[in-house]
Protein backbone atom coordinates (compact mmCIF):
# COMPACT_ATOMS: atom_id res chain seq x y z
CA UNK A 1 0.00 0.00 0.00
CA UNK A 2 2.61 2.48 0.89
CA UNK A 3 4.27 2.02 -2.97
CA UNK A 4 0.79 2.42 -4.31
CA UNK A 5 0.47 5.66 -2.19
CA UNK A 6 3.61 7.04 -2.98
CA UNK A 7 3.31 6.64 -7.04
CA UNK A 8 -0.27 8.30 -6.89
CA UNK A 9 1.31 11.36 -4.66
CA UNK A 10 4.25 11.65 -6.95
CA UNK A 11 2.01 11.33 -10.10
CA UNK A 12 -0.44 14.16 -8.28
CA UNK A 13 2.19 16.26 -7.65
CA UNK A 14 3.46 16.46 -11.07
CA UNK A 15 0.23 16.92 -12.50
CA UNK A 16 -0.24 19.69 -9.61
CA UNK A 17 3.48 21.19 -10.52
CA UNK A 18 2.79 21.58 -14.38
CA UNK A 19 -0.49 23.41 -13.44
CA UNK A 20 0.43 25.41 -10.91
CA UNK A 21 3.47 26.93 -12.92
CA UNK A 22 1.11 27.27 -15.82
CA UNK A 23 -1.14 29.23 -13.91
CA UNK A 24 1.39 31.33 -11.47
CA UNK A 25 3.87 32.25 -14.85
CA UNK A 26 2.45 32.19 -18.21
CA UNK A 27 -1.20 33.23 -17.29
CA UNK A 28 -2.18 36.29 -19.11
CA UNK A 29 -5.42 37.96 -19.67
CA UNK A 30 -4.59 40.47 -22.96
CA UNK A 31 -6.97 41.21 -25.62
CA UNK A 32 -8.65 38.93 -27.62
CA UNK A 33 -7.53 36.40 -24.64
CA UNK A 34 -9.34 38.04 -21.88
CA UNK A 35 -12.53 37.57 -24.37
CA UNK A 36 -11.93 34.17 -24.68
CA UNK A 37 -11.17 33.55 -20.90
CA UNK A 38 -14.09 35.88 -19.77
CA UNK A 39 -15.06 33.30 -17.19
CA UNK A 40 -12.15 33.30 -15.13
CA UNK A 41 -12.00 36.11 -12.38
CA UNK A 42 -9.34 37.54 -12.48
CA UNK A 43 -5.37 37.58 -13.48
CA UNK A 44 -4.56 37.56 -9.53
CA UNK A 45 -6.86 35.03 -8.64
CA UNK A 46 -5.62 32.48 -10.68
CA UNK A 47 -2.09 33.26 -9.85
CA UNK A 48 -3.06 32.80 -6.29
CA UNK A 49 -4.47 29.47 -7.17
CA UNK A 50 -1.72 28.21 -9.12
CA UNK A 51 0.89 29.55 -6.34
CA UNK A 52 -1.54 27.16 -4.06
CA UNK A 53 -1.41 24.27 -6.25
CA UNK A 54 2.99 24.52 -6.34
CA UNK A 55 2.63 25.05 -2.72
CA UNK A 56 0.64 22.02 -2.42
CA UNK A 57 2.82 19.75 -4.57
CA UNK A 58 5.59 20.31 -2.82
CA UNK A 59 3.51 19.74 0.51
CA UNK A 60 2.25 16.09 -0.76
CA UNK A 61 6.14 14.55 -1.08
CA UNK A 62 8.55 16.90 0.71
CA UNK A 63 7.58 16.56 4.18
CA UNK A 64 7.55 12.69 4.56
CA UNK A 65 10.17 12.37 1.46
CA UNK A 66 12.61 13.97 4.15
CA UNK A 67 11.16 13.41 7.22
CA UNK A 68 10.44 16.54 8.34
CA UNK A 69 7.01 17.76 9.95
CA UNK A 70 5.17 14.74 7.93
CA UNK A 71 1.90 15.72 9.52
CA UNK A 72 2.21 18.62 6.58
CA UNK A 73 1.95 15.72 3.41
CA UNK A 74 -1.86 14.95 4.70
CA UNK A 75 -2.69 18.77 5.33
CA UNK A 76 -1.36 19.59 1.42
CA UNK A 77 -3.99 16.98 0.32
CA UNK A 78 -6.98 17.96 2.09
CA UNK A 79 -5.70 21.58 1.03
CA UNK A 80 -5.61 20.40 -2.72
CA UNK A 81 -8.96 18.52 -2.78
CA UNK A 82 -10.14 21.63 -1.11
CA UNK A 83 -8.97 23.71 -4.62
CA UNK A 84 -10.17 20.87 -6.68
CA UNK A 85 -13.78 21.11 -5.32
CA UNK A 86 -14.22 24.75 -6.06
CA UNK A 87 -12.42 23.67 -9.62
CA UNK A 88 -15.10 20.93 -10.13
CA UNK A 89 -18.00 23.56 -9.49
CA UNK A 90 -16.35 25.55 -11.88
CA UNK A 91 -15.94 23.41 -14.63
CA UNK A 92 -19.41 22.45 -13.76
CA UNK A 93 -20.90 25.91 -14.39
CA UNK A 94 -19.50 26.16 -17.64
CA UNK A 95 -20.49 22.79 -18.78
CA UNK A 96 -17.05 21.53 -18.71
CA UNK A 97 -17.56 17.63 -18.00
CA UNK A 98 -14.59 15.77 -18.96
CA UNK A 99 -12.60 18.91 -16.47
CA UNK A 100 -15.33 17.78 -13.86
CA UNK A 101 -14.51 13.65 -14.10
CA UNK A 102 -10.79 14.78 -13.65
CA UNK A 103 -10.66 17.03 -11.33
CA UNK A 104 -13.44 14.47 -9.00
CA UNK A 105 -11.01 11.70 -10.03
CA UNK A 106 -7.91 14.26 -8.07
CA UNK A 107 -10.12 15.04 -5.71
CA UNK A 108 -10.65 11.54 -4.13
CA UNK A 109 -7.34 10.68 -4.65
CA UNK A 110 -6.03 13.16 -2.30
CA UNK A 111 -8.73 12.41 -0.17
CA UNK A 112 -6.88 8.32 -0.26
CA UNK A 113 -3.81 10.03 0.09
CA UNK A 114 -5.01 11.95 3.13
CA UNK A 115 -6.81 9.56 5.16
CA UNK A 116 -3.65 6.52 4.60
CA UNK A 117 -1.17 9.20 5.90
CA UNK A 118 -2.53 10.57 8.87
Amino acid sequence: MNIFLWVVQVLIAIIFLMSGFQKTFQFSTKGEELKKMDHLDSELFIKFIGTAELLGAFGLILPLALNILPFLTPLAAIGLAIIMVGAAFTHGRYKEWSGVGFVSLLTILLIIIAIFRF
